[in-house]
């Protein structure tokens, strides 16, 4: 029986303009009542959840997030605050390496994730309208100075943005050519080009979550479309890809559903399947 739900959030649970299908809203409900945990699994900061989570209706409880790809896991209490229980940050020189290695034109819209912040540097405007649509809070760089960064909390990741997935290609290319022993490249959204310290993604945080609530590997799901996804489907006990999901996540997961992240995937998932995946 599934005991943690691990979902990454964009096209996965929420629909393409950001929103949450009410069927969503209402399977989750009936899976935390039961004593389920329902964890995003993102790469985003935990921060740019709240909104999710209130929508859900998760934040009256202790609730956990699975931020950065893996960088983090917090729990966020129903007062307001919030406890960091595990944390895998990326050196600053290594952050700054990547960030030089990936301005290979002048276009490249970069962030920067600390703990607690979201630096953009170069932001395009398709990623502005990306920001405000799922109300992700972030500050802007003016310059390509990072000095800044040693007065600021840990950096978890490094990502690239650009809309043509040649550039992406170039771009991991030139970061990996320098440092590919040190980080972990990941692609996702058709937009972002993401870099983690090597050895940190969403399938080893999660499991390691499950460790800390006492939950068996078996008894976890996880739920993805993307490649950032790839590491947690593959580690949870059940691996699921939305309908929607590329073909390498197809591939590698247990369970494919028939319908897509705008058709409520995870109530499809949480209502027909959860229950029965180990009968």
């Amino acid at each position: 029986m599934i005991q943690l739900i691990l979902s990454d959030l964009d096209e996965t649970l929420l629909n393409d303009d950001g929103s949450i299908n009410p069927k969503n809203i209402d399977a989750i409900a009936r899976f935390t009542e039961n004593g389920g945990y329902f964890v995003p699994n993102t790469g985003r900061s935990y921060k740019s959840v709240f909104g999710t989570l209130e929508t859900l209706g998760l934040n009256k409880k202790t609730q956990y997030v699975v931020s950065y790809n893996g960088g983090a896991i917090v729990a966020l209490e129903p007062d307001g605050s919030e406890k960091v229980i595990a944390q895998h940050a990326m050196p600053i020189t290594l952050a700054r390496k990547i960030f030089r290695l990936g301005q290979i034109q002048a276009d490249i819209d970069t962030h920067i994730y600390t703990l607690d912040k979201l630096f953009i540097y170069n932001i395009s405007p398709s990623d502005k309208q990306y920001m405000s649509d799922r109300q992700v809070p972030y500050t802007a760089v003016e310059g390509d100075d990072l000095s800044f960064l040693a007065n600021e909390s840990p950096i978890m990741k490094v990502i690239f943005e650009h809309p043509d997935p040649a550039v992406r290609e170039r771009i991991a290319a030139s970061v990996t050519s320098e440092v590919g022993d040190e980080v972990l490249l990941t692609f996702s959204s058709n937009r972002y080009v993401e870099f983690n310290p090597k050895g940190v993604d969403k399938g080893v945080t999660g499991l390691e979550l499950a460790r800390i609530l006492n939950i068996k590997r078996e008894d976890t799901a996880a739920l993805g479309d993307n490649l950032n996804d790839a590491a947690q489907i593959k580690a949870a006990g059940v691996g699921v890809a939305v309908a929607n999901a590329k073909a390498e996540i197809k591939a590698i997961a247990d369970v494919v559903l028939t319908t897509t992240n705008n058709e409520a995937a995870v109530a499809d998932f949480i209502d027909h399947i959860s229950g029965t995946v180990h009968d």
